[in-house]
Protein backbone atom coordinates (compact mmCIF):
# COMPACT_ATOMS: atom_id res chain seq x y z
CA UNK A 1 0.00 0.00 0.00
CA UNK A 2 1.54 3.27 -1.35
CA UNK A 3 2.22 5.58 1.78
CA UNK A 4 0.30 9.39 1.39
CA UNK A 5 2.68 11.80 0.55
CA UNK A 6 3.05 15.07 2.13
CA UNK A 7 1.45 18.11 0.08
CA UNK A 8 3.41 21.24 0.45
CA UNK A 9 2.75 24.88 -0.85
CA UNK A 10 5.78 27.20 -1.23
CA UNK A 11 5.44 30.75 0.28
CA UNK A 12 7.22 33.20 -1.61
CA UNK A 13 9.81 32.64 -4.70
CA UNK A 14 13.02 34.17 -3.87
CA UNK A 15 16.05 32.16 -4.28
CA UNK A 16 15.13 29.75 -1.30
CA UNK A 17 11.81 29.28 -1.91
CA UNK A 18 13.04 28.08 -5.57
CA UNK A 19 15.20 25.98 -4.04
CA UNK A 20 12.82 24.23 -1.78
CA UNK A 21 10.60 23.70 -4.77
CA UNK A 22 13.57 22.03 -6.60
CA UNK A 23 14.34 19.66 -3.67
CA UNK A 24 10.08 18.65 -2.99
CA UNK A 25 10.08 18.06 -6.71
CA UNK A 26 12.70 15.40 -6.03
CA UNK A 27 12.35 13.79 -2.36
CA UNK A 28 9.21 11.11 -3.36
CA UNK A 29 7.60 11.95 -0.24
CA UNK A 30 6.79 15.17 -1.20
CA UNK A 31 3.79 16.56 -3.60
CA UNK A 32 4.55 19.90 -4.40
CA UNK A 33 1.08 21.60 -5.02
CA UNK A 34 0.96 25.00 -5.07
CA UNK A 35 2.89 28.30 -5.56
CA UNK A 36 2.52 31.80 -4.04
CA UNK A 37 4.39 35.15 -4.72
CA UNK A 38 3.86 39.29 -4.88
CA UNK A 39 5.92 39.53 -8.02
CA UNK A 40 3.96 41.00 -10.79
CA UNK A 41 6.46 39.35 -12.87
CA UNK A 42 5.80 35.55 -11.47
CA UNK A 43 2.00 35.68 -10.98
CA UNK A 44 0.14 33.88 -13.39
CA UNK A 45 3.45 32.20 -15.09
CA UNK A 46 4.13 28.73 -15.12
CA UNK A 47 5.87 27.45 -12.37
CA UNK A 48 8.27 25.18 -14.49
CA UNK A 49 9.39 28.40 -16.42
CA UNK A 50 10.74 30.18 -13.37
CA UNK A 51 12.25 27.52 -11.51
CA UNK A 52 13.88 26.47 -15.06
CA UNK A 53 14.33 23.25 -15.16
CA UNK A 54 12.87 20.28 -17.08
CA UNK A 55 9.60 20.19 -15.04
CA UNK A 56 5.66 19.27 -15.66
CA UNK A 57 4.27 20.42 -12.72
CA UNK A 58 0.95 22.59 -14.13
CA UNK A 59 1.44 24.76 -11.68
CA UNK A 60 1.03 28.60 -12.13
CA UNK A 61 2.16 31.19 -9.91
CA UNK A 62 -0.88 33.11 -7.45
CA UNK A 63 -1.04 36.02 -5.60
CA UNK A 64 -4.27 34.61 -3.57
CA UNK A 65 -3.18 32.87 -0.69
CA UNK A 66 -6.80 31.64 0.35
CA UNK A 67 -7.60 30.24 -3.21
CA UNK A 68 -4.18 28.22 -3.13
CA UNK A 69 -4.99 26.72 -0.10
CA UNK A 70 -8.66 25.99 -0.58
CA UNK A 71 -8.03 24.40 -4.31
CA UNK A 72 -5.21 22.41 -3.48
CA UNK A 73 -5.72 21.83 0.93
CA UNK A 74 -1.70 20.73 1.49
CA UNK A 75 -0.45 19.92 5.04
CA UNK A 76 1.97 22.20 5.10
CA UNK A 77 2.90 25.57 3.52
CA UNK A 78 7.44 26.30 3.48
CA UNK A 79 7.44 30.02 3.99
CA UNK A 80 10.11 32.23 2.64
CA UNK A 81 9.22 35.79 2.16
CA UNK A 82 10.80 38.27 5.06
CA UNK A 83 12.90 38.43 8.44
CA UNK A 84 10.33 40.69 10.09
CA UNK A 85 7.60 38.38 12.45
CA UNK A 86 5.56 41.58 12.31
CA UNK A 87 5.81 42.11 8.47
CA UNK A 88 4.74 38.55 8.10
CA UNK A 89 2.11 37.97 10.83
CA UNK A 90 -0.55 38.68 8.24
CA UNK A 91 0.68 35.90 5.88
CA UNK A 92 1.17 33.59 8.79
CA UNK A 93 -2.24 34.36 10.45
CA UNK A 94 -3.44 33.51 6.89
CA UNK A 95 -2.09 29.91 6.35
CA UNK A 96 -2.46 28.92 10.44
CA UNK A 97 -6.51 29.58 9.69
CA UNK A 98 -6.89 27.67 6.91
CA UNK A 99 -5.73 24.97 9.28
CA UNK A 100 -1.89 23.87 7.44
CA UNK A 101 0.94 23.51 9.39
CA UNK A 102 3.86 26.25 8.36
CA UNK A 103 7.85 26.21 8.91
CA UNK A 104 9.40 29.11 8.12
CA UNK A 105 12.58 31.05 7.23
CA UNK A 106 11.66 34.04 8.94
CA UNK A 107 14.54 34.67 11.18
CA UNK A 108 12.54 36.51 14.56
CA UNK A 109 10.48 33.53 13.92
CA UNK A 110 12.96 31.35 15.56
CA UNK A 111 12.51 32.67 19.08
CA UNK A 112 9.39 34.96 18.39
CA UNK A 113 8.53 35.62 21.95
CA UNK A 114 12.25 37.58 22.48
CA UNK A 115 11.20 40.35 20.10
CA UNK A 116 6.88 39.76 19.77
CA UNK A 117 5.70 38.70 22.59
CA UNK A 118 2.12 39.88 21.87
CA UNK A 119 2.40 38.41 18.26
CA UNK A 120 3.93 35.13 19.37
CA UNK A 121 1.25 34.11 22.04
CA UNK A 122 -1.36 35.05 19.27
CA UNK A 123 0.63 32.39 16.86
CA UNK A 124 0.19 29.74 19.37
CA UNK A 125 -3.13 30.24 20.26
CA UNK A 126 -4.12 30.30 16.45
CA UNK A 127 -2.20 27.44 15.70
CA UNK A 128 -3.64 25.13 18.93
CA UNK A 129 -7.17 26.37 18.21
CA UNK A 130 -6.70 25.44 14.20
CA UNK A 131 -5.00 22.31 15.38
CA UNK A 132 -1.41 23.05 13.57
CA UNK A 133 1.88 23.62 14.35
CA UNK A 134 4.45 26.33 13.56
CA UNK A 135 8.11 26.30 13.31
CA UNK A 136 11.26 29.00 11.82
CA UNK A 137 14.55 27.41 11.13
CA UNK A 138 16.85 27.69 8.89
CA UNK A 139 21.05 27.27 8.68
CA UNK A 140 21.31 30.29 10.64
CA UNK A 141 19.41 30.96 13.01
CA UNK A 142 17.60 27.46 13.11
CA UNK A 143 21.51 25.56 13.28
CA UNK A 144 24.77 26.19 13.52
CA UNK A 145 24.96 28.91 15.99
CA UNK A 146 22.08 27.62 18.20
CA UNK A 147 20.81 24.16 17.46
CA UNK A 148 23.80 22.75 17.33
CA UNK A 149 25.78 23.86 20.15
CA UNK A 150 23.10 23.07 22.17
CA UNK A 151 22.81 19.15 20.66
CA UNK A 152 26.95 19.35 21.32
CA UNK A 153 26.48 20.42 24.76
CA UNK A 154 24.39 17.21 25.41
CA UNK A 155 27.95 15.41 25.62
CA UNK A 156 29.17 17.38 28.53
CA UNK A 157 28.74 17.24 32.12
CA UNK A 158 29.40 20.36 32.97
CA UNK A 159 29.55 23.53 30.68
CA UNK A 160 30.86 27.14 32.25
CA UNK A 161 31.19 28.83 28.49
CA UNK A 162 29.89 28.19 24.71
CA UNK A 163 31.58 30.10 21.55
CA UNK A 164 30.73 30.07 18.44
CA UNK A 165 32.09 31.62 15.05
CA UNK A 166 30.81 31.78 11.46
CA UNK A 167 33.05 32.96 9.03
CA UNK A 168 31.91 32.68 4.94
CA UNK A 169 32.91 34.34 2.16
CA UNK A 170 29.85 36.59 1.28
CA UNK A 171 31.04 36.87 -2.48
CA UNK A 172 30.06 33.28 -2.85
CA UNK A 173 26.11 33.40 -1.85
CA UNK A 174 23.33 34.77 -3.41
CA UNK A 175 22.41 38.44 -4.13
CA UNK A 176 20.18 39.24 -1.22
CA UNK A 177 22.85 38.35 0.99
CA UNK A 178 25.24 40.31 0.04
CA UNK A 179 23.13 43.36 -0.37
CA UNK A 180 22.08 42.33 3.56
CA UNK A 181 25.92 42.61 4.36
CA UNK A 182 26.69 46.15 3.26
CA UNK A 183 28.36 45.49 0.03
CA UNK A 184 29.82 48.66 -1.94
CA UNK A 185 28.32 51.04 1.01
CA UNK A 186 30.61 53.55 2.30
CA UNK A 187 31.86 53.59 5.85
CA UNK A 188 28.89 56.69 6.44
CA UNK A 189 26.33 54.45 4.82
CA UNK A 190 26.33 51.85 6.54
CA UNK A 191 26.51 53.32 10.03
CA UNK A 192 23.30 54.99 9.06
CA UNK A 193 21.71 52.00 7.98
CA UNK A 194 23.07 50.40 11.57
CA UNK A 195 20.81 53.42 13.25
CA UNK A 196 17.80 52.42 11.75
CA UNK A 197 18.25 48.82 12.41
CA UNK A 198 18.07 48.23 8.88
CA UNK A 199 21.90 46.51 8.26
CA UNK A 200 23.52 43.29 9.68
CA UNK A 201 22.07 39.93 10.80
CA UNK A 202 18.58 39.29 11.64
CA UNK A 203 18.61 36.57 14.24
CA UNK A 204 21.66 36.69 16.45
CA UNK A 205 20.05 37.82 19.49
CA UNK A 206 17.24 34.95 18.57
CA UNK A 207 19.95 32.31 18.63
CA UNK A 208 21.70 33.49 21.79
CA UNK A 209 18.56 33.27 23.71
CA UNK A 210 17.36 29.81 22.70
CA UNK A 211 20.77 28.49 23.65
CA UNK A 212 20.49 30.36 27.00
CA UNK A 213 17.01 29.13 27.23
CA UNK A 214 18.34 25.58 26.78
CA UNK A 215 20.70 25.72 29.11
CA UNK A 216 18.25 26.80 31.91
CA UNK A 217 20.73 29.89 32.02
CA UNK A 218 19.67 33.38 32.81
CA UNK A 219 22.55 36.35 31.75
CA UNK A 220 23.03 39.60 33.75
CA UNK A 221 24.05 41.71 30.72
CA UNK A 222 24.22 41.01 26.85
CA UNK A 223 26.69 43.27 24.92
CA UNK A 224 26.24 43.28 21.28
CA UNK A 225 28.19 45.36 18.50
CA UNK A 226 28.02 45.35 14.61
CA UNK A 227 31.08 46.80 12.92
CA UNK A 228 31.43 46.84 8.89
CA UNK A 229 34.37 44.88 7.58
CA UNK A 230 36.55 47.51 4.89
CA UNK A 231 37.84 45.77 1.71
CA UNK A 232 41.41 46.09 1.39
CA UNK A 233 41.23 45.68 -1.98
CA UNK A 234 39.13 45.85 -5.32
CA UNK A 235 36.90 42.82 -4.65
CA UNK A 236 34.33 41.46 -7.42
CA UNK A 237 31.62 39.22 -7.09
CA UNK A 238 28.91 37.91 -9.24
CA UNK A 239 26.61 41.04 -8.77
CA UNK A 240 29.31 43.62 -7.23
CA UNK A 241 33.08 45.26 -7.93
CA UNK A 242 33.53 46.55 -4.56
CA UNK A 243 36.54 49.18 -4.35
CA UNK A 244 38.99 49.31 -2.01
CA UNK A 245 38.10 51.44 1.20
CA UNK A 246 34.31 50.37 0.94
CA UNK A 247 32.14 48.07 2.99
CA UNK A 248 32.06 44.38 2.19
CA UNK A 249 30.46 42.77 4.93
CA UNK A 250 29.90 42.64 8.75
CA UNK A 251 31.50 41.58 11.78
CA UNK A 252 28.71 41.02 13.87
CA UNK A 253 29.03 39.96 17.96
CA UNK A 254 26.75 39.25 20.72
CA UNK A 255 28.04 38.21 24.24
CA UNK A 256 25.85 36.93 27.07
CA UNK A 257 27.50 37.65 30.86
CA UNK A 258 26.57 36.13 34.22
CA UNK A 259 28.62 37.62 37.41
CA UNK A 260 31.21 39.61 34.70
CA UNK A 261 31.82 36.17 32.77
CA UNK A 262 30.78 35.21 29.58
CA UNK A 263 29.19 32.37 29.15
CA UNK A 264 27.58 32.54 25.79
CA UNK A 265 29.68 34.24 22.68
CA UNK A 266 28.55 34.35 19.02
CA UNK A 267 30.75 35.79 16.49
CA UNK A 268 29.46 36.20 13.04
CA UNK A 269 31.88 37.42 10.02
CA UNK A 270 30.09 37.47 6.45
CA UNK A 271 32.13 39.41 3.77
CA UNK A 272 33.30 39.27 0.09
CA UNK A 273 36.64 38.12 0.34
CA UNK A 274 36.96 35.98 3.32
CA UNK A 275 40.14 33.94 3.26
CA UNK A 276 38.55 30.91 4.58
CA UNK A 277 35.03 29.72 5.47
CA UNK A 278 34.35 27.67 8.37
CA UNK A 279 31.77 27.34 11.71
CA UNK A 280 33.75 26.52 14.90
CA UNK A 281 32.30 25.43 18.06
CA UNK A 282 34.00 25.19 21.34
CA UNK A 283 32.29 24.14 24.62
CA UNK A 284 34.48 25.14 28.31
CA UNK A 285 32.93 22.44 29.38
CA UNK A 286 33.51 18.72 31.37
CA UNK A 287 34.77 17.39 28.57
CA UNK A 288 35.60 20.07 26.42
CA UNK A 289 34.58 20.04 22.95
CA UNK A 290 35.90 21.47 20.04
CA UNK A 291 33.93 21.01 16.99
CA UNK A 292 35.25 22.62 13.56
CA UNK A 293 33.59 22.57 10.06
CA UNK A 294 36.07 23.61 7.38
CA UNK A 295 34.81 25.24 4.66
CA UNK A 296 31.45 26.12 6.58
CA UNK A 297 28.21 24.80 6.24
CA UNK A 298 26.67 26.07 3.05
CA UNK A 299 24.17 28.94 3.59
CA UNK A 300 21.57 28.34 0.73
CA UNK A 301 21.59 24.88 0.39
CA UNK A 302 21.43 24.33 4.31
CA UNK A 303 18.88 26.75 4.40
CA UNK A 304 16.60 24.65 2.04
CA UNK A 305 17.72 21.11 3.77
CA UNK A 306 16.93 22.57 7.05
CA UNK A 307 13.51 23.75 5.72
CA UNK A 308 12.46 20.48 3.87
CA UNK A 309 14.16 17.97 6.37
CA UNK A 310 11.76 19.93 9.35
CA UNK A 311 8.59 20.22 7.61
CA UNK A 312 7.82 15.89 8.23
CA UNK A 313 8.55 16.85 12.04
CA UNK A 314 5.85 19.86 12.10
CA UNK A 315 3.85 17.96 10.11
CA UNK A 316 3.35 15.00 12.79
CA UNK A 317 4.10 17.44 16.08
CA UNK A 318 1.49 18.45 18.78
CA UNK A 319 -0.15 21.76 17.72
CA UNK A 320 1.15 25.31 18.48
CA UNK A 321 4.52 27.66 18.20
CA UNK A 322 7.61 25.57 18.17
CA UNK A 323 10.95 26.50 18.42
CA UNK A 324 14.16 23.76 17.33
CA UNK A 325 14.61 22.60 20.96
CA UNK A 326 11.30 21.93 21.17
CA UNK A 327 11.11 19.57 18.07
CA UNK A 328 12.09 16.07 17.35
CA UNK A 329 15.41 15.95 16.08
CA UNK A 330 15.29 16.61 12.33
CA UNK A 331 16.87 14.02 9.57
CA UNK A 332 17.47 13.50 6.26
CA UNK A 333 14.53 11.45 5.73
CA UNK A 334 11.98 10.41 3.51
CA UNK A 335 9.53 11.82 4.70
CA UNK A 336 7.29 8.67 4.32
CA UNK A 337 8.70 6.97 6.84
CA UNK A 338 8.39 10.00 9.80
CA UNK A 339 5.86 8.93 12.56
Amino acid sequence: MALKKIRAVQFGLGPIGIECMKWILKKPGYKLVGAIDIDPAKIGKSLDTIMGEKTKTGIVVSDDPKAVFAKTKPDIVLHTTQSSLKKVFPQLELIIKAGINVVSSTEELLLPDLQNPTLAKKIDLLAKKHGVSVLGTGVNPGFVMDTLPLCLSSMCLEIQSISVRRELDAGKRRLPLQKKVGSCLSAAEFQALKKQNKIGHVGLRESLELILKGLGWKADKVVETLDPVVADRKLTTEYFTIDKGRVCGIKHVIRALKSKKQVVTLDLRMYVGAPESFDLVEIDGTPPIKCRFTGGIQGDKATVAALVNSAPRVVSAAPGLLTMKDLKLPLGFDPRIVS
